[in-house]
């Protein structure tokens, strides 16, 4: 493609891609919609069991009769086993219609299924603790169709992966609310490739089913659904086959026009959520202070000023008081309509912590609403018991706890909205990276004959495959395309880490998101909805968020026993003043005044229920999870998990593929030289067309630099004869090099393992030229004709400036380093010994890299292995921490534990120091959570009051309490402070040195 600005012209180099005016919106704008990438469908596999097949014609038969079906491409029929694998396109047939056409021909098909599993995630309300996220994933596991499932209690978020055959997201939302929380679907299957449409012109359940079968109808749509109400349709696509913008025009086409659709940008919901549940927990707080603090005033201030405490103590009836009446009067409100989940504005009242407790019991858990719900009751009925029974005593003198129960629940109430709002927090880096990408962009009108007509500003959503975006100085690359016109330079820090802005040119990749700084550049787009690498770095930050880390366990294994122990604890805390109270073990003066035994006992036991905190410790884990994994991508660190965090921190040695980890990964050809009467011009030739079909960074090299020693010949010639032949039989040899036939020649190229294994002589003369380069740290490569060394060219791929000091300063970590590459001995020995390595192992395929990561494994070492995600594959996977470095927009490396966006090895250093403060911050989490408890059960508990005359009332032990969830919350945020430990210093002088950052 070529495009001249000045001209307003651009050439498709033959394609159309771009010219057609699809869609005139109102304000007479024209926008253009690229063709599909490919008119083929993509393809599906559904498997079948078939009965009363008995020999070879029963197969012949369903064969014949699937085969004539349009949409079935390919058919495979077991006779022995009666499997049936038939492979199709969606848009043409479904498998319903594939089972009734083999039953027809007199085959019953038992069962089938079709290879796919739909992924959905929820919104999850009112999980308290570690217990309420283990009930709700026992009770999803146990749904029919549900494959698995992970709930996350910090992000309060669920993933399942169920069988649409058997169940869908519907029933799920039903599962979980019958298991005490509430849930809202936060998307299903590929959200980042849905659209959300406002529609025009529909009145009545007839024209949803027209727009709606009629978009089924169209190519590349997988799903839709639509809602009369509020007159919306969502629509799940592909986009190798359509896009947004084709969509509605395909909207505005139903019934000649009579139907009109614009994009709708529905609120994010997690943000929605998250604020509404912060109003909600404020509401709820301040409403309660209506109650609360008039209660606290009556209960503890006005008793204490004489002319107040004897107007309160005012006897009503028999001893029922004035002070008595009021504090009944205020606390009822709280006890059961504060302590119900009441949102101010919307009148959404719904049982709180008695719900939760009652659905916690039923799932055969405990959680801190029981705590809550129990601590309440017990003070607000003993209170109701002693209202009572002063209205039928003359002389019974009892002491009332409704103040107790009013404030417990205002505290928690507080402390529960600090917590939101400090967990809202956490996601922080997750919501910054969300709203990096622009909202709008620039997207060029093209005539038929590729001129340049017009530009128009569109949503960013509205980007298609194919599109041609103009941006200019200032503004955000919208999606990831490539520059084809225009040079500037590009800030990518914000996704990828780098300081330095990048040069962009024509044929560079651009991310979107990132800041282009001084030029115009003209992109085409190239991966738009879920597959620009924005999108997958928030979907694989939302992922690593979600799964738990196996320190978890530890949370977890508590909360099945703490709950059930905290209430036995106070029973026995109860027992415990109460007995020795009756039998007057200790002395009267320990009893407050206005109390007896009893009461003092059960204030005791109270404030055992309510100190106690189960949150905290489930909350320990997750929320520093999130904070670190988000705070990893803003630093270009991709961490998959707590898995994978946990495992970083155990890192005790590191394995280093050379070319492109410790090097840069940009091998110059530095020397040719013939061994042989061939001329540099065949050598060439036969070169280049052996290496044309290697991916591997040394041949790309030598291609480029032969390439060029080629156009020298033919121009100093003054001729253009440059054809070169195809090579045949082109076969890869892992770890040695190539080999294909080039015309009726057999030619090798690779090193001297390759040539020895095709039993090639290497002479004298050859060795001397290996030993002299390999010395230099230069890779030789040896060129065979016939079975004959015709030459060879040394390569030299620099070793990367900081490659040295991230050596050192892991070492300095207490991690040694290895590198393993399949590179020569010498040439590899030369690199170590550059960048500090000691431990070198060379000439190993990438099979035998995994084997020797396992063997540093059984000498029970924990392995991280760096490389560049592709080649090095087997080896990521076996490492016990996988890091594929330099992934740039594949973000999404399947082998990798962790990703590294750049291609600097700081980022190494970073990802192990990041994972050894997140573990530390963990445990001091877990650390305070147990000592809180530990500490405040017995205090709680008065095991202060006989020697200090100290005890901590109920309500003071809730504000404990929800002080406890709140620091850990806090604690785990402070990981938002992370900076790199290390800095690099003149590194460009050629002396850097690395030193502890303040």
């Amino acid at each position: 493609m070529n495009i001249n600005v000045e001209d307003n012209k651009m050439e498709l180099n033959g394609r159309d891609d771009l010219k057609r005016p699809l869609l005139e919106p109102s304000d007479s704008v024209c926008v253009t919609i690229p063709e599909p990438v490919d008119k083929l469908e993509k393809k599906r596999t559904v498997m079948f069991k078939i009965g009363n097949i008995k020999c070879a014609s029963c197969v012949t038969s369903i064969e014949s009769v699937l085969g004539e079906i349009n949409g079935v491409e390919s058919v495979s029929v077991s006779p022995i086993h009666g499997h049936a694998a038939i492979e199709y396109v969606p848009k043409l047939v479904n498998p319903k219609l594939i089972k009734e056409t083999i039953e027809d021909a007199g085959f019953p098909v038992k069962e089938f299924s079709e290879q796919q599993i739909a992924v959905c995630r929820l919104r999850i309300k009112g999980m308290a603790c570690t217990s309420c996220s283990e009930s709700l994933e026992r009770a999803l596991k146990f749904l029919d169709g549900v494959k698995k499932a992970v709930v996350g209690l910090a992000l309060e978020e669920a993933k399942v992966h169920f069988d649409p055959n058997i169940t869908d997201s519907d029933r799920i939302i039903e599962a979980i609310e019958d298991a005490g929380f509430g849930a809202d679907l936060l998307s299903s299957g590929n959200e980042a490739n849905k659209v959300h449409l406002k529609l025009e012109g529909v009145s009545s359940v007839e024209d949803m089913n027209t727009i709606k079968s009629y978009l089924e109808s169209a190519i590349g749509v997988n799903h839709v659904e639509m809602d009369l109400e509020e007159k919306r349709a969502t629509v799940n696509y592909d986009p190798d086959f359509t896009g947004p913008r084709s969509i509605i025009e395909a909207v505005q086409e139903v019934a000649h026009g009579s139907y009109k659709a614009s994009l709708y940008i529905p609120p994010r919901q997690r943000e929605t959520e998250q604020h509404h549940e912060i109003n909600n927990y404020r509401n709820q707080f301040l409403l309660s202070c209506l109650f609360s603090v008039p209660l606290f005033i009556f209960s503890m201030v006005l008793p204490m000023l004489p002319p107040f405490g004897d107007w309160l103590e005012y006897k009503i009836y028999n001893m029922f008081t004035v002070g008595l009446l009021l504090r009944w009067v205020l606390c009822t409100p709280v006890q059961f309509i504060v302590g119900r989940s009441v949102t101010i504005l919307s009148f959404d009242v719904s049982i709180r912590f008695y719900k939760g407790s009652y659905h916690a019991l039923r799932l055969k858990s405990a959680n801190m609403d029981v705590l809550v719900a129990m601590g309440t009751n017990a003070a607000y009925f003993y209170s109701v018991y002693v209202a009572i029974k002063s209205l039928s005593s003359d002389t019974f003198k009892g002491q009332d706890f409704f103040e107790t129960s009013a404030m417990l629940i205002s505290f928690i109430l507080l402390g529960k909205y600090l917590e939101v709002l400090a967990k809202g927090k956490t996601s922080d880096a997750l919501a910054k990276l969300t709203d990096l990408a622009p909202d709008s962009a620039c997207l060029l009108i093209l005539d038929d004959d590729g001129n340049v007509l017009s530009e128009v500003a569109i949503s960013t959503q509205l980007i298609q495959r194919n599109d041609i975006i103009k941006i200019i100085p200032g503004e955000k690359v919208p999606v990831d395309g490539i520059v084809i016109d225009g040079q500037s330079y590009v800030n990518e820090s914000m996704i990828t880490g780098e300081a330095q802005p990048i040069a962009k040119k024509p044929g560079d990749k651009v991310i979107g998101g990132t800041m282009n700084e001084n030029g115009c550049l003209l992109v085409k787009a190239t991966h738009v909805g879920s597959e620009t690498a924005l999108s997958q770095i928030v979907q694989l930050v939302e992922a690593a968020q979600l799964a738990r880390a196996p320190i978890q366990k530890i949370a977890d294994r508590i909360s099945r026993f703490f709950v059930p122990a905290i209430v036995l604890t106070a029973f026995i805390t109860w027992l415990g003043w109460l007995i020795p109270g009756v039998i007057g073990i200790y002395p009267k003066h320990w009893i407050p005044k206005g109390m007896d035994k009893f009461e003092l006992a059960l204030q005791f036991g109270i404030s055992v229920l309510v100190v106690a905190c189960p949150c905290a410790l489930g909350l320990a884990t997750p929320t520093a999870v999130m904070v670190a994994t988000g705070k990893g991508a803003s630093l270009g660190v991709l961490i998959k998990g707590g898995n994978a965090l946990e495992k970083a921190h155990k890192v005790k040695a590191i394995v280093f593929d050379k070319t492109g980890t410790l090097t840069v990964g940009k091998p110059e050809v530095v020397n040719v030289m013939l061994f042989s009467s061939v001329s540099m011009e065949d050598f060439c030739d036969v070169a280049i067309a052996a290496e044309a079909n290697s991916q591997h960074p040394i041949a790309k090299a030598f291609l480029e630099h032969a390439r060029k020693l080629r156009q020298k010949i033919e121009s100093n010639r003054q001729s253009n004869n440059q054809h070169v032949t195809e090579a045949k039989d082109f076969e890869v040899h892992p770890g040695t090099g190539v080999s294909g036939k080039v015309g009726d020649k057999m030619v090798l190229v690779g090193n001297k393992r390759l040539m020895q294994t095709y039993n090639v002589t290497v002479g004298p003369e050859i060795e001397g030229y290996i030993s002299e380069h390999e010395q230099q740290a230069r890779t030789c490569v040896l060129v065979s004709i016939d079975g004959k060394i015709a030459g060879a060219f040394a390569v030299t791929d620099p070793v990367k400036p900081e490659a040295k000091n991230v050596i050192l300063y892991l070492h300095s970590m207490g991690i040694s380093s290895i590198m393993v590459t399949g590179d020569n001995w010498a040439t590899a020995t030369a690199i170590a010994k550059e960048v500090g390595i000691e431990k070198v192992i060379a000439e190993m395929d990438p099979i035998g890299k995994a084997d020797r990561i396992k063997d540093l494994q059984i000498r029970g070492l924990t392995v991280a292995m760096v490389g560049d995600g592709i080649n090095d594959s087997p080896a990521l996977v076996a490492a016990d921490v996988g890091m594929a470095i330099g992934a740039g927009t594949d973000v999404a490396i399947e082998a990798a534990d962790i990703v590294l966006i750049k291609s600097n090895l700081e980022d190494v250093v970073t990802a192990i120091d990041l994972s050894r403060k997140t573990i530390s911050r963990i445990w001091l989490n877990y650390v305070w959570a147990l000592g809180y408890n530990i500490l405040g059960v017995p205090v709680a508990a008065g095991i202060l009051y006989p020697f200090t005359g100290v005890r901590l009332p109920p309500w003071l032990a809730g504000a404990c309490m929800a002080a406890s969830s709140l620091s850990v919350v806090c604690s785990s945020l402070l990981l938002q402070s992370y900076r790199k430990s290390w800095v690099f210093q003149d590194t460009k002088r050629g002396h850097s040195h690395c030193s502890k950052s303040t």
